[in-house]
């Protein structure tokens, strides 16, 4: 099970920096393009739009398991170690439940666009409209696998270090 955390994980964070490599390069080459050639591309702020769209999506998995989501600590650091757990275990709950719910708003947001197109590369608007199931399935995947080690509070803030001792 840890090996599979392990490639989730590994796949999780390439599809991220890929996500934001891409758009830093057709950024960055449309800049080029545009002030050294006077050219440039229409569709390159749509296509960079989606992919930091994706990015976001994608990143918010790693960021929990990171601890680098915003949260208030204050509240759970005050109250006695049962209330503090049994209170993390209700934030996990809440966090999968709407979650969830947008896994599943995501995926019909996805059917309503797929017969539209996009206005500058012409492609299904449910193309990148994936990036809300995606991004939220990859979520649930690292919650579920994450959860005991968030509510038990043995995480730092940075990488994973069960993670990135792992060679696979």
């Amino acid at each position: 099970m840890h090996l599979l955390e392990t490639w989730i994980v590994r796949l999780n964070r390439a599809l991220v920096a890929f996500a934001l490599a891409a758009v830093f390069l057709i950024v960055f080459a449309n800049v080029v393009g545009r002030y050294g050639f006077g050219s440039s591309f229409a569709w390159v702020e749509e296509v960079a739009r989606h992919l930091m769209i994706l990015g976001a999506f994608c990143g918010a998995g790693l960021a929990l398991r990171e601890g680098r989501l915003v949260a208030i600590t204050t509240v759970p650091d005050l109250l006695p170690d049962t209330l503090a757990t049994t209170l993390r275990w209700g934030i996990v709950i809440v966090m999968f439940a709407f979650m969830a719910t947008m896994l599943w708003l995501g995926i019909r947001f996805v059917e309503f666009g797929w017969n539209k197109e996009t206005m500058s590369t012409g492609i299904s608007r449910g193309i990148p409209y994936l990036a809300i199931p995606i991004g939220c399935a990859l979520f649930l995947i690292q919650l579920l696998f994450f959860a005991k080690r968030f509510v038990a509070q043995e995480f730092e803030a940075g990488l994973d270090p069960e993670i990135e001792k792992l060679e696979v």
